[in-house]
């Protein structure tokens, strides 16, 4: 492989003039989010021509400059190549406010041939070309610089394969007629919609929320959001502010004192003194919430004779194809369907005309 070229200005007119001239490029990104609710982009490297580029965001980022703008919408205007791509869209969205124009997903294109639909990088390159990655520096501080020449080798792999990967895959998918698959499902990717984070709507984030009633759910609806909104401000992970168990134990049992609030198991002492007007607030107006939500209930027994012939017929379909099951329709997907929910991918685009269109008339029939 050749050596990487750092890049440590993204607005170094040797990147741009080298973007600039390419059809498509491979991408791939190194962030840390330990500490922080956002997560920090600290490497983007860049597949292009015969160049690989480590590119330094972190220190543009620092900077506090607008040099970065060049980059990004050069960068953006170019179709992009990933792997398991949703986490570097998230991070490159939230750093550079835009989305790219298009993306193709090797996982996601690998899963359509019958791979194992999770399957990692590492593992399709060894099934594409043969080659066994180093995995030496996968807990590596990408926060750190200067940045050891090993350690940029090692992110450079992880676009190096990228490109020919796409063109291998391309070839196969076409002979089998189902590019036009891994694009429709690498094009949803880009729904900005995966990446909104309103606070209103984080309690479907939190597990076990879903299984609550009456005041108990108005609670922890409130203090979902509350605690959304705490780590948007403070940048914090959600588990710094609050435990997710500890904020479902205070929206069950209802303090109505600080005192009280201190009391709950997992309640940090200065967390408590700190927030406890706002969260006993929060308690307190969901008291008087005129909401009827009420808890998924049981399948009775038509659905769940339902749900056995959808999945029977997916199956069929993914035995047919040779791809695995949940690629086609995930169980969670169908059994939402024998309740009415129809917004599963299965009911649109190519799973619509290949299979979804005949499982929405058993549903509905």
């Amino acid at each position: 492989m050749k050596k990487p070229v750092f890049i440590d200005q993204v607005s170094d007119s040797r990147l741009i003039e080298s973007l600039s001239t390419q059809q498509r490029v491979g991408v791939d990104t190194e962030f840390m989010r330990e500490r922080t609710f956002f997560s920090q982009l600290c490497l983007v490297q860049i597949a292009s021509g015969d160049e690989i580029y480590c590119v330094d965001t972190l220190q543009d980022a620092q900077s506090a400059s607008n040099s970065s703008e060049t980059f990004w919408q050069t960068l953006m205007q170019i179709p992009w190549v990933l792997h398991s791509g949703r986490q570097d869209i998230e991070v490159v969205s939230q750093s550079a406010n835009q989305f790219p124009a298009s993306v193709f997903d090797t996982q996601i294109a690998a899963a359509l041939l019958g791979y194992a639909p999770q399957m990692g990088y590492a593992g399709l390159v060894a099934e594409l070309f043969d080659v066994q990655l180093a995995k030496s520096h996968t807990r590596a501080d990408w926060t750190r610089r200067p940045l050891s020449a090993a350690v940029l080798e090692y992110a450079a792999e992880d676009v190096y394969y990228l490109l020919p990967a796409y063109e291998i895959l391309k070839e196969r998918l076409s002979a089998l007629g189902r590019l036009s698959w891994a694009e429709q499902d690498s094009a949803d990717l880009l729904q900005p919609s995966l990446y909104e984070l309103d606070p209103d709507l984080a309690v479907a984030k939190l597990k076990g929320a879903r299984n609550l009633a009456g005041s108990a759910r108005n609670a922890v609806v409130r203090l979902a959001a509350w605690r959304e909104r705490e780590a948007l401000r403070s940048n914090r992970p959600r588990q710094w502010i609050i435990k997710d168990k500890t904020l479902l134990d205070i929206a069950v049992t209802q303090p109505g004192s600080a005192e009280a609030l201190a009391a709950i198991p997992g309640m940090a002492e200065r967390t408590a003194k700190r927030a406890s007007p706002a969260i006993l607030s929060a308690i307190n107006d969901a008291k008087s919430d005129n909401n009827d939500y009420q808890p998924p209930a049981r399948p009775d027994e038509s659905q769940r004779a339902l749900l056995k012939e959808l999945q029977r017929k997916i199956s069929d379909c993914a035995t047919e194809l040779g791809v695995a099951s949940e690629i086609i329709a995930p169980k969670k997907e169908l059994s939402a369907a024998t309740s009415g929910d129809l917004s599963g991918r299965v009911f649109r685009g190519w799973r619509a005309e290949l299979i979804g269109n005949h499982l929405l008339e058993l549903v509905e029939g």
